[in-house]
This record gives C-alpha cells, sequence and structure tokens, in this order.
C-alpha cells in the first residue's frame, strides 16, 4: 500500500512533540553560515536574481510542519511531496497562516522546478525513503542542477545504526483519544532495509463512535555517512560537512540520525 494515505491523517498527532521549532532554528543558523540564501525581513525582492538565491525548497515536507517554520523565519519557501493527502494538510496549515509558501506534488526522484533556488533542504528522513543507490545519486543530481550557483543542500538521514541497533525487530504502539497505532519494525540485515507495518485506529469521521481501521506499510534504508559522502561526490556536489543531528557534534558510530552539507559544484549537461 502507498504510504502516508491514511497515516497523514493523523501524522500531526503522532508527532506533536517534534521540534520543528528547534530544526528550523539550527538549519537557519547553518544556511546562514555555509549559504547563500537569506530570509526576508520585509517584501520580497524584484530582482529576479535575489529571488532564485534566497528561495529555499523542502524534499519530503509532508504536511508542512516544519515548511511553515521556516517560513516563519522569513523564507520564501516551496515543499514538495509525493502525498497528496499530507499536502492537502500542508495546504490547509498554509490557509491559515496565510505563509506565501508554494506546494508541489512531485517525486524528488523526478524533481522538475520552473528556476533555482539557493537551497535546498529535508528533514525527518526522507531520503531514506530512497532504497536504492541510483535513486539517491539520481536525486542528488536533480538536487544540484537545480540549485543557484555555490547553492547549499541540507538534509538528515538515518543511519545503520539506529534502524539495525535502536528500533529494527521492535514493536511501538502509542494511543491517542480519536487515535492510536501499531508500530511494528522488521530490519533486513542484508540490505540494510527497514520495513513498517502501520495499523492505525482512527475515529470514524461518518460515526464518531466507531474507529476505522487502516494499514500502511513503510520502506527505509539506513546509509552510512560514507555512503552518503559517495552519493553526493558522485552527483556532482562538493560535501562540506556532516554533524549529529541530536548532539550537533561530530558524528560517531552511535549517531541515529546526522545532518550533511553540501554544496552545489557546476552542472554536468
Amino acid at each position: 500500500m502507498e504510504a502516508y494515505t491514511d497515516f497523514a491523517y493523523v501524522y500531526d498527532t503522532f508527532m506533536d512533540e517534534t521540534p520543528y521549532k528547534e530544526w528550523a532554528s539550527f538549519l537557519s543558523e547553518l544556511i546562514c553560515e555555509y549559504g547563500i540564501s537569506k530570509p526576508y525581513e520585509g517584501d520580497k525582492s524584484e530582482d529576479p536574481l535575489e529571488q532564485e538565491r534566497n528561495l529555499v525548497v523542502e524534499l519530503g515536507c509532508g504536511t508542512g510542519s516544519f515548511t511553515e517554520k521556516m517560513a516563519e523565519l522569513g523564507y520564501d519557501m516551496v515543499g514538495i511531496d509525493n502525498s497528496f493527502e499530507m499536502l492537502n494538510i500542508a495546504m490547509k496549515k498554509r490557509e491559515s497562516s496565510g505563509h506565501d509558501i508554494m506546494y508541489l506534488d512531485q517525486d524528488m526522484r523526478e524533481l522538475d522546478l520552473f528556476c533555482t533556488a539557493g537551497t535546498f533542504v529535508s528533514v525527518c528522513d526522507s531520503i531514506n525513503y530512497l532504497l536504492e543507490n541510483e535513486d539517491v545519486i539520481n536525486t542528488f543530481r536533480l538536487v544540484n542542477n537545480y540549485l543557484y550557483p555555490g547553492g547549499l543542500f541540507v538534509f538528515d538521514f538515518n543511519t545503520v545504526h539506529k534502524y539495525r541497533d535502536i528500533i529494527g525487530d521492535t514493536t511501538i504502539a502509542e494511543n491517542r483519544e480519536d487515535c492510536s497505532f501499531i508500530w511494528d519494525n522488521y530490519y533486513d540485515e542484508q540490505n540494510h532495509i527497514n520495513e513498517y507495518d502501520l495499523t492505525i485506529y482512527a475515529r470514524s469521521a461518518v460515526n464518531p463512535e466507531l474507529f476505522e481501521r487502516n494499514i500502511e506499510t513503510h520502506l527505509q534504508r539506513g546509509y552510512s555517512l560514507d555512503e552518503m559522502k559517495s552519493f553526493i561526490e558522485e552527483a556532482g556536489m562538493i560535501f562540506i560537512k556532516a554533524i549529529d543531528a541530536d548532539t550537533h557534534d561530530i558524528v560517531t558510530e552511535d549517531s541515529e540520525r546526522v545532518y550533511v552539507l553540501a554544496r552545489e559544484s557546476g552542472k554536468n549537461n
């Protein structure tokens, strides 16, 4: 079953403790230090080149929670996701906030933009949904192609250690007033693939006294930092640095989630 269909409608409920604001603040610091994009403090510039330099594209934006936090900081945002259900929720948030965010229903492996952007970001392990080396490399090539010259790509990924040693072959369950889920993990050591089967119980919109049961299967692949470095190089970008996403320190063998920074390095036609 396609991921993030039924789960989309309860996703924000179970992610309500995710520190999107802190993530946005930290990534903004990285963009200011290593990138070329700047948040707007007033109206957007009418200079097309400045507009492109300051544009920030988020891959795997989901329900737009992180996108909204970046927009609050003044960034000109474009959110991309291949789940129409998730984007529907993101667009409702945009209606409430009034932020000028563009949302595109696209698979990141088939990225197609109208212009370049000074920054690309991807958080919350969206890159781990790319299961094949070529999928990652081709996505990174597209990012490099659409990055403004000298632009920055910041993304996170879950490590092999996290899937294998922390969440692999475990069951997670959570119960709320209007919904609950059971999350069964199965880790494939040979292929570094983590399969998690989600059983979702959500209160029916038709009859609130009843709960509807839906099942989704998600697949994610764990990667090492060395693999990501090689993908970046093969895609034509320059690796800048890696940061432990939890400690904001150097990456170690115990790192569960890692931020990677890479820079655009010319277009390979």
